[in-house]
């Protein structure tokens, strides 16, 4: 019988073959309770044969794994990696075929394996599948019937856009040379570029799956790149991505594979002409500059040319050999060795100082792990070059290394000794030593000119090679950050102050021919008592500039002269002055917008600090026991910035930025102006070229007030004769503008 279709039955008449025994299954302790496996086989049923077991008729066939006990089985099942997965608990295999290879429907074969789990048994049947299929377990006395049925060819597309990549996000990158789509996906994708038209360029992914909420369009304008829009849509089954491009460009794909499994497809934009190995090499990325060799070369395990590969996952750890029994007694190890080449498709080679022999027994372990072991309890070791393996003496083994490691030394003090200059154009050649001195041999020497700022390296060609490439690795030009501020500062001002003022004067005596007739009061004077010597009366008198008491009732004037608005004065009166009605109305109204922009700028090197201000000192005097003392205080318009360039060309900032100035019109007792005092501190990330608003603030301040004689001024309609009204609107907006670039981008950065 065949090795393929009869595997564990070869296994067991080589082990009777090469150690003259063969170890018989235990006994169950309660064989009542086991369920004896007698019978596993493969039907295909037409709808007759499905009629009589009550199995779904469908067109093609139901594909039938009929496995027959002894007692009512109890099972679990599921499907892993395209096998269908059924254990039977408290199960064992009596007479039943263990591997069918034959074809039969959808079935491609059948594997019964068993596993002891503490003091129960398991049967595992595991069903390997050609197609797409679903299926049915159904317990039929002591048969356990698995129905297996094709999935259709609607149902088939389904499931393939199901087991594609899904398209997790799609986003749009941008710097200064490049523009970048991302499509985020769940499993790597099959895809093709489109021949591109005069303003569109289309990509189509094959094997990949679009939810709703990402068929859209990426407005991308704004950015001023060399993109105006990214649209992602379903066509004909396919993702279709159709970017829209403002000039014409050289583009490039590749798929980025994640630490967290997720993959990334990027779809790189760049003008004409530029070379698109650089765009998409990552920026920032760790580079391996120097490996050291190893002393001994070791060889790798070859697993897919040594070991058979079992789809039920129960093998564990390191191990993936094909799994095997083994039930040895006092065997020759050099049998038991050809024994495990024999299953492991390998070829072993046995020292003459190999010698014993081994009483083995195991069951359902793969079989590299069982040459391990067997390796271990011998005091043996191994060396495997692909499917090659040497068995020999652990010790012998470890000599042979000592001496390949001493012979490896040997040559390296033996190596000729090379001298190399190595020039340094941007950084300090003493600076860069101190990190390549690590990289030198016992033998090799590093020195520093600082006239012509060269290493002088002296050391084997290999370490040489190493410390060059640190070198040129380091020795890039430092990032210069042009930090430019821009601070706008609106104010707006209303102000307006309506006041009136009225009064007069009235007499009544025999002089002025209106006597009163009565012997008291014979004579009666009534005149406005609200004036003072500082009221104004300009506008009373046509005939003079003022008047010397305008007698006002009521005096409640704006605040009214030159560059202040104006009043209007009328003077009523009767022939020789008997009675005087004298009225001004004032009224006064601003309304003004100022605003003041300012924009400091510096350059500086990355991680560097800068600072840059303008301003005046303003003088304030202290009185002290040592007498008058004048000081000055600040009041100046400052940036202050440190900046450092990221991997992927962004820039992030510690900025301080103050804006000071003195206050004329708020002063101190002494007559020294105030400081009005604007701050913003922060720390924060830009791209390369975009503005952000770092800062704002905004402030209003409204009043409104009355002034009134009592009781009148509360009089509707004629109240306002007896009142004086104000009214202030101030706003104030500060907003602080940042534009970071990188000067020396290409040089710096390498894009």
């Amino acid at each position: 019988m065949s090795l393929s279709r009869r595997p564990e039955a070869l296994v067991t008449a080589l082990a009777a073959l090469l150690a003259g025994t063969i170890g018989a299954a235990p006994a169950t302790a309660d064989a009542a309770k086991v369920n004896h496996v007698k019978k596993v086989q493969v039907h295909l049923l037409d709808d007759t044969a499905a009629d009589a077991v009550g199995a779904p008729k469908v067109k093609g066939g139901v594909t039938e794994v009929e496995v027959v006990g002894t007692a009512v089985p109890t099972y679990t099942s599921r499907i892993d990696q395209g096998r269908v997965i059924v254990d039977v608990s408290d199960a064992d295999v009596d007479s039943a075929v263990l591997a069918i290879t034959d074809k039969t429907g959808v079935v491609g074969g059948v594997l019964t394996q068993v596993a002891k789990t503490g003091g129960s048994s398991l049967t595992r049947v595991s069903i390997a599948l050609t197609k797409d299929a679903t299926y049915r377990v159904r317990v039929d006395g002591t048969t356990l019937r698995v129905w297996l049925t094709p999935v259709d060819s609607a149902d088939a597309v389904i499931a393939a856009k199901a087991k594609g990549a899904q398209i997790t996000d799609v986003t749009f990158g941008h710097d200064s040379n490049v523009d970048r789509v991302m499509v985020k996906l769940t499993a790597p994708c099959t895809f093709a570029t489109a021949p591109a038209n005069s303003s569109k360029s289309r990509l189509e992914l094959t094997s990949a799956n679009l939810p709703d909420d990402l068929e859209r369009t990426l407005d991308v304008a704004a950015f001023k790149g060399l993109l105006k829009s990214v649209s992602t849509f379903r066509k004909d089954g396919r993702v279709v991505i159709e970017v829209e491009r403002n000039v014409d460009t050289s583009t490039d794909v590749k798929i980025e594979s994640k630490i967290d499994g997720s993959h990334v497809l990027v779809w790189s934009f760049a003008k004409v002409g530029t070379d698109m190995a650089k765009v998409n090499e990552g920026l920032g990325k760790s580079k391996t500059i120097a490996v050291e060799k190893s002393l001994v070369e070791e060889s790798e395990n070859d697993s897919a040319a040594s070991s058979f590969v079992s789809n039920v996952p129960m093998a564990a750890g390191k191990y993936s050999g094909r799994k095997i029994d083994l039930d040895f007694k006092d065997a020759d190890v050099h049998n038991i060795l050809r024994l495990l080449a024999d299953v492991g498709k390998v070829n072993i080679v046995t020292a003459d100082d190999v010698t014993g022999s081994i009483t083995i027994k195991m069951k359902n372990v793969p079989w590299d792990q069982a040459l391990d072991v067997v390796l271990q309890a011998k005091a043996l070791g191994m060396v495997r070059q692909g499917n090659l393996i040497r068995v020999a003496k652990a010790d012998a083994l470890e000599k042979e290394r000592e001496m390949a490691i001493a012979k490896k030394k040997q040559d390296l003090e033996l190596a000729p000794i090379e001298t190399r200059l190595i020039p340094v154009s941007y950084a300090k050649a003493s600076d860069i030593a101190e990190k390549a001195a690590d990289l030198k041999s016992p033998r090799g020497t590093l020195n520093v000119d600082e006239r012509t700022n060269v290493l002088i390296v002296r050391d084997v060609a290999g370490n040489l090679d190493q410390i060059e490439a640190l070198v040129h690795s380091l020795d890039t030009q430092t990032p210069e950050v042009l930090i430019e501020a821009r601070i706008v500062e609106a104010t707006s001002r209303y102000l307006r102050d309506v006041g009136i003022q009225w009064g007069g004067d009235a007499t009544f005596s025999s002089a002025t021919g209106n006597p009163t007739g009565l012997a008291f009061p014979s004579k009666v004077g009534l005149i406005g008592g609200a004036s003072d010597q500082i009221t104004p009366t300009g506008g009373l008198s046509p005939f003079a500039n003022s008047v010397p008491n305008p007698n006002f009732a009521v005096n409640l004037p704006a605040t009214v002269g030159t560059g202040q608005g104006g009043a209007l004065g009328l003077t009523l009166g009767s022939i020789d002055s008997v009675l005087n009605l004298n009225v001004r109305l004032s009224a006064a109204e601003t309304n003004g917008l100022l605003r003041i922009i300012s924009s400091p700028r510096i350059l500086t090197l990355d991680n560097r600090e800068a600072s840059i201000s303008q301003g005046t000192l303003i003088p304030f005097s202290q009185i002290s026991a040592q007498g008058v003392q004048t000081t000055f205080q600040e009041a100046k318009l400052a940036l202050v910035v440190k900046p450092h360039v990221t991997a992927d060309g962004s820039i992030a900032m510690h900025v301080k930025i103050n804006r000071d100035e003195p206050d004329f019109n708020q002063t101190s007792a002494r007559g020294d102006p105030t400081i009005l005092k604007r701050q913003a501190e922060t720390d924060l990330l830009v791209q390369d070229g975009s503005t952000v608003v770092i800062g704002g603030i905004y402030t209003r301040n409204t009043g409104k007030s009355i002034d009134q004689i009592p009781f009148f001024g509360s009089i509707p309609i004629i109240g306002v004769l007896f009142q004086r009204r104000k009214a202030s609107d101030t706003r104030t907006e500060l907003v602080i503008f940042l534009t970071p670039r990188i000067v020396n981008r290409a040089e710096a950065l390498g894009k």
